[in-house]
């Protein structure tokens, strides 16, 4: 059996970039790495969760692991606590937050991620403050920063709360128990309140009171904090308020990976909801370092994989890098990145490996445009390295669109390398 190499990268699809004369950034990249692989395999597209649905990435990576998000999924929040180690039992209300900058005595977003320069030494120091400095009335609470303007809280009551509450993030927006990136929308603190349909629901009600009290009292203490002030002498945006979003009341139940696709995985992930996934599926999480140079980071990573692949039938790899910049609008620097990760990971992966016995998939688990600062429901590119080969040439969405794999839906992939894997 074949050895399956699942490569995800973040938000790597995007839309054409006038500047570039409709070019991607995929494509005006220079990835003769990918391309080998494309032009050695076949390509096709997907769509990650559904047509129509611009999918956040744990719902997108729960599909790429082989599961109905639909039936699975139970709020983005859950997920991330458990990834922390934070023990969350039903009827706890959890929540993805950010630190986020908002205008003075006001209700105005300046920036969602504190212009992504909140080191995570100092949002440490702010929840500390937090946990320490804010009481809610008749609950208890649990703040976390995660990286960066990450981070975690989990309200716990005498009473079950729900997770059927609206985001203070105005950012994303709930459609059913799925978060959903909002293409536009107005950078003003939002209230939370019962979802529609759960109205008069008791347990909403009142989560979504403690979300509002918790979001007040943690700004007064964030307003207050020398860290902030700190910040401010030095030039930089203050982290004085929380944004939540993506709340759930339990967390989702998985079959085991190895028991849908008859391989066991392990992986390597970059970030808490990614962690959270794998280990509620049955996956081995192999702790790996990112170093201050990203060329360094994916050579690390390259050398690994190569290593731990002896252990598992399979490794399931997520990189972050295209994502971020594409969410600040710098095309340029997600096309730098990408050709990074072509250059380092993927130059010494292919060095290292069994090309002879390896599946290679290399794909991403949704497209986020540089244009629109956001995730889109367009369907991203994946392309399979040694099963079949196609007339393709490069890697790229059109390329992708012209491939011998065609079109499908995310949760098939999984099954497919697993089927290549056992011819």
């Amino acid at each position: 059996m074949k050895k399956v190499f699942y490569v995800v990268l973040d938000g790597l699809a995007d839309e054409g970039i006038p500047e570039w004369k409709g070019k991607t950034p995929l494509e005006e990249a220079i990835t003769p790495y990918m391309d080998f692989l494309a032009k050695e395999g076949v390509e096709g597209i997907f769509y990650p969760v559904e047509k129509g649905i611009a999918p956040e990435s744990d719902i997108a990576v729960i599909s790429l692991l082989g599961y109905d998000a639909y039936k699975v999924y139970t709020g983005r929040g859950p997920l991330e606590a458990f990834a922390e180690g934070i023990k969350v039992c039903d009827g706890d209300l959890a929540l993805r937050v950010n630190f986020a900058t908002a205008e003075k005595n006001s209700s105005k977003i300046v920036d969602r991620r504190v212009g992504r320069s909140l080191s995570t030494e100092e949002a440490t120091a702010l929840a500390e403050e937090i946990n320490k400095k804010v009481k809610l009335t008749d609950a208890e609470f649990i703040f976390k920063n995660t990286i960066g303007h990450r981070g975690i809280l989990v309200i716990k009551k005498n009473k079950n709360l729900s997770g059927w509450i609206t985001n203070t993030d105005p950012a994303y927006e709930k459609e059913g128990v799925f978060g959903v990136a909002k293409e536009e929308f107005k950078l003003v603190v939002c209230s939370s309140s019962p979802m529609p349909g759960y109205e008069n629901d008791e347990k909403a009600i009142l989560a979504s009171k403690l979300l509002n009290e918790f979001t007040q009292k943690s700004r007064e203490v964030l307003e207050k904090s020398e860290i902030n002030e700190k910040r401010k002498k030095e030039g930089k945006l203050p982290a004085n308020i929380i944004l939540s979003r993506d709340a759930g009341d339990s967390l989702p139940k998985f079959k085991p990976i190895k028991e849908l696709t008859g391989l066991s995985f392990a992986c390597f992930v970059q970030m808490p909801v990614e962690r959270g996934i794998a280990l509620l599926c049955g996956m081995e999480v192999i702790e790996v370092s990112s170093l201050k140079e990203l060329k360094d980071t994916y050579t690390l990573w390259a050398d690994l994989a190569s290593q731990k692949i002896n252990d598992f039938d399979g490794l399931y790899i997520h990189i972050k890098g295209p994502d971020e910049p594409a969410h600040d609008g710098n095309f340029l620097k997600k096309k730098e990145i990408i050709e990074l990760i072509d250059g380092y990971f993927f130059k010494n992966l292919l060095e290292r490996i069994d090309m002879k016995n390896s599946i290679i998939c290399v794909t991403c688990d949704h497209t986020t445009s540089s244009l629109k600062k956001a995730h889109t429901a367009d369907p991203v590119p994946v392309l399979v390295y040694g099963k079949d080969k196609d007339e393709t040439l490069v890697f790229s969405e059109k390329e992708a669109r012209r491939g011998k794999l065609g079109e499908f839906l995310g949760r098939e992939l999984i099954y497919k390398l697993a089927q290549f894997a056992k011819e």
